[in-house]
């Protein structure tokens, strides 16, 4: 049975640990997506959200916290001047994990975790789908026959003025 057991170990003792999810998360805020294994993905996820949730309030206590958190400058500089200005309106959820199979070497499942408003073709195509207009290809047949017989009609009608 797995009784209180709200985080997953991954393996490694405490220190190693938060220094491994510390360095996943600066890589994640400054690349915009990495790529890793499906569980240290998961575990990435419940430690970098609510670093990103607390990017939100720009003071000097909630840097100080994230920095404690990070360890790095250029990371919490790019937290709080980049992705917080275009998480600002979301409620939850700056992040999403995509598998991608399995590791050639140990047959471990991969995966990419990426920030949610920095993926430019997901984005994009969420802008066509809005766009895309419905059709049924029968109908489109139909409309292309309707517009082959219409010249087809209207050429006889206007010689027939022009004889008389």
């Amino acid at each position: 049975m797995r009784h209180n057991k709200a985080i997953n170990h991954l393996g490694r003792q405490s220190g190693h640990r938060k220094a491994m999810l510390s360095n996943m998360a600066c890589s994640l805020i400054l690349n915009k997506r990495i790529e890793t294994t499906v569980a240290k993905a998961k575990a990435l996820r419940t430690y970098v959200e609510p670093l990103i949730t607390k990017s939100k309030d720009d003071s000097t206590h909630s840097r100080r916290v994230v920095f404690s958190y990070l360890k790095q400058k250029e990371a919490v500089t790019e937290l709080f001047r980049v992705v917080a200005p275009k998480i600002a309106d979301r409620p939850g959820g700056y992040t999403r994990i995509l598998k991608t199979g399995f590791r050639q070497g140990d047959g471990a499942d991969m995966a990419l975790i990426e920030l949610v408003d920095f993926n430019e073709a997901a984005l994009a195509s969420t802008v066509k789908k809005e766009t895309k207009k419905t059709s049924t290809r029968r109908a489109g047949k139909k409309a292309a026959a309707k517009a082959a017989e219409a010249p087809a009609a209207e050429a006889p009608a206007a010689e027939a003025p022009a004889a008389e």
